[in-house]
């Protein structure tokens, strides 16, 4: 194994990094075929490690693949989404150690950057011919609600690689990411994320207004969170309802086409019939005419041999 200090096999790390990356970035339908030929490439090089861990990626599901091409084609909108949720996470945190944050902003953002990528992701499935249903249309925010809710979080899944739908974190897990503002001396926790811990239970402060207070606000985090999946759910089934319009009048125009085609069939097969019969027609008149021709001849000759038994008749 060659080290990995070593140049040489940095840059092949890095090789091998993006030709993964590029795996993810092709349409659905070529990941298997490609992720095979890749993982053969790399046993065929000596590399049986690297080839073992590549014939472990699963082919993405449908709303998987389309937040791994928000990732890789939407990057700008995508950051934006990810920014968002850790102010808004950080506001929330803010709050919840008893201190002043404006939740709106941040929320306000997160909302719009959700929007977009939505309508963004509606027009990856239908420009890859995959249905924009609201089932998917809702396993692609909610994934992306959780990316946006984890972003910065170490261990937290990434965009860009996924091929699965990611789950959102519950009550518990969202209170263990939240930092520890001033935290208590001689812990060194200020500031650190401990993603995915327990929080423990809080001691008693004699300050049963703030922990109220943060109830409050959890329960209005859910609130709003529960609003925006609505809404993206509500997009989708507005796009599902153009689908529908469009597929209606694709419908329509294909009945009307199909008549139109019944009807020149019809006419075709009349004009083949008189064709048919013009043909025949045709046919019996050149016989006619070969056999009037042929009768001419007879006559024509017998008036030759009728010619010369006169002018011999006459000579005599």
């Amino acid at each position: 194994m060659i080290p990995v200090c070593c140049p040489l096999h940095s840059r092949y790390v890095a090789t091998t990094s993006s030709s993964i990356e590029n795996l993810f970035q092709l349409p659905l339908g070529e990941f298997t075929a490609a992720r095979n030929a890749l993982a053969t490439k790399l046993k065929k090089g000596g590399h049986g490690e690297e080839s073992s861990r590549v014939k472990t990626l699963s082919k993405p599901s449908v709303s998987a693949w389309t937040v791994n091409q928000l990732f890789w084609r939407h990057r700008k909108s995508y950051d934006r989404l990810m920014q968002s949720g850790a102010q808004f996470r950080n506001a929330q945190a803010t709050q919840l150690a008893g201190k002043s944050a404006d939740l709106r902003k941040p929320l306000e953002a997160r909302r719009e950057a959700l929007g977009e990528l939505s309508r963004l992701a509606a027009d990856l499935l239908k420009e890859a011919a995959h249905p924009a249903s609201p089932d998917t249309m809702r396993r692609i925010t909610t994934t992306l609600e959780a990316l946006s809710t984890l972003s910065g979080v170490p261990g937290a899944p990434q965009g860009g690689q996924l091929t699965d739908d990611v789950d959102p974190p519950g009550f518990e897990s969202l209170a263990a990411l939240v930092p520890t503002v001033g935290g208590s001396k001689g812990t060194g926790t200020a500031g650190a994320i401990l993603p995915f811990a327990r929080k423990a239970p809080p001691k008693e402060t004699g300050k049963p207004r703030a922990a109220e207070s943060s109830e409050k606000e959890k329960a209005r985090a859910q609130k709003e969170r529960e609003a925006e999946r609505l809404r993206a759910e509500k997009a989708a089934e507005k796009t599902l309802r153009d689908a529908q319009r469009t597929a209606e009048q694709a419908q329509a125009a294909l009945k009307t086409a199909a008549a139109r085609l019944k009807e020149a069939e019809r006419t075709k097969a009349a004009l083949d019939a008189q064709v048919e019969k013009a043909t025949e027609e045709l046919s019996e008149a050149r016989q006619a005419a070969r056999r009037i021709t042929s009768e001419a001849e007879d006559a024509a000759q017998a008036v030759t041999d009728a010619e010369r038994a006169l002018e011999r008749l006459q000579k005599s």
